[in-house]
């Protein structure tokens, strides 16, 4: 595999303290371009090497990789702290270190030739849409995928495809269809810009095809199978657990600007201040009630399967209720800082459609942001199946990957 070339990068944060401090620092620079970033319908190339800059894509990817090897409550809070200054950095930010998580489940030599080094980019599409027909030493792989979420500015790309063997599909020990996730250099994809959206413009998440690009057998790879590391990242369901940092720093960038306008505004009829209003006290009362409940269980998730893991616990060991749990809380996240955002956005009335307010643009992040498979119903009723031994619709989202 040929990488693209990309600005080598010294003297990287390599720990969860020093890469936070950078993201902060970054940020207020981050919420100043936001207008841009949402224009140009993906992230300016200097933006992306700030981030590099700053650590966020070697966050998954161990210690002996050159990576900073944070847990996944580090990783959510940096994320959270992206998508405070700008939902589709946060977003891009989210996607862009799934090469860390992905090495979990690669032999260590295939990660060294994959990901040359931790600061690698990866974006793509992991459910199993495309072809891959085996050949010696590997698979030709084909398809198109969508939603490739910081596509246009990626070092490597993943797509999930069924596997076939001379034309016939195979499947797994259990009967169901054989799939892997295929790792390719972004130089052997093609880009189709059908990124016109309702919000998260600035992902650039488009569609992609490859065309019969030979992959090599170790550079696919099973969830189910960790390779090179063990305890909680070693799990199938760590790229799903940062997730819900995106729409809580969206949601927490609303409540901080609604705070800031309200405490300064005034009531033109009546002269009453916004601070003196009941209902405006009410909603962010209720609102800020509403965040912390949906924060505190994100995290409070996380620990508990983290530290579940860590005490030498395999995923399998774990409940159906441990291994949901977490699934669900990020789920009720996304639609509860929806919910959170609606609410301040019905507050500020006219005061959230008049730029350069950022109201709208939250609320049209955090709508499309919960089009994705993990805020939708299927997740509810995957949960609901393991817990009652029925078939989940979206198996991924329970830990069964095969």
């Amino acid at each position: 595999m040929t990488t693209v070339d990309h600005p080598v990068t010294t003297d990287v944060p390599d720990s969860a303290t020093d890469i936070l401090a950078a993201v902060r620092a970054l940020a207020p620079r981050l919420r100043e371009r936001a207008p841009e970033i949402e224009q140009q319908r993906r992230l300016p190339l200097d933006v992306v090497e700030q981030l590099r800059a700053a650590g966020v894509f070697r966050m998954g990817f161990a210690r002996e990789f050159g990576g900073a090897d944070l847990t996944s409550m580090e990783q959510t809070r940096i994320i959270e702290v992206l998508a405070h200054a700008d939902p589709s950095v946060g977003w891009c930010a989210m996607i862009g270190m799934d090469g860390g998580l992905y090495s979990a489940f690669l032999e260590p030599s295939a990660v060294r030739a994959v990901f040359p080094n931790a600061d690698s980019i990866t974006a793509g599409f992991v459910s199993p849409i495309g072809r891959a027909d085996r050949v010696s030493g590997g698979y030709r792989l084909s398809g198109r995928w969508p939603l490739g979420s910081g596509i246009t500015h990626a070092d490597v790309v993943s797509a999930g495809a069924l596997t076939y063997t001379d034309g016939e599909q195979d499947c797994s020990a259990n009967g169901n269809p054989n799939w892997l996730v295929m790792l390719v250099s972004s130089n052997q994809v093609e880009l189709i810009d059908t990124w016109h959206t309702t919000g998260l413009a600035g992902s650039g998440s488009q569609d992609y095809t490859i065309t019969d690009v030979f992959v090599p057998e170790e550079h696919t790879f099973n969830f189910s199978r960790p390779k090179s590391r063990s305890g909680a990242m070693a799990a199938p369901d760590t790229l799903m657990r940062k997730m819900a940092g995106v729409p809580l720093g969206t949601a927490r960038a609303a409540l901080d600007y609604t705070r800031e306008f309200a405490a300064l505004k005034h009531n033109k009829a009546t002269g009453e201040r916004w601070a003196d209003d009941y209902r405006v006290q009410f909603t962010l009362g209720r609102c800020e009630m509403e965040y912390l409940t949906l924060r505190h269980a994100v995290y409070g998730s996380l620990e508990h399967k983290w530290s579940t893991l860590e005490s030498g616990a395999t995923y399998d060991d774990l409940t159906a209720d441990e291994r949901v749990g977490s699934v669900l809380i990020a789920l009720n996240a996304f639609r509860g800082s929806l919910a959170i955002v609606r609410s301040l956005y019905d507050l500020l009335a006219t005061g959230s459609i008049y730029k350069p307010s950022p109201m709208d643009r939250w609320l049209r992040d955090l709508t499309t942001m919960c089009q994705h498979v993990m805020a939708q119903d299927v997740i509810m009723q995957s949960a609901g199946a393991s817990f009652l031994g029925g078939e989940p619709r979206f198996p991924f989202a329970v830990g069964i990957t095969e």
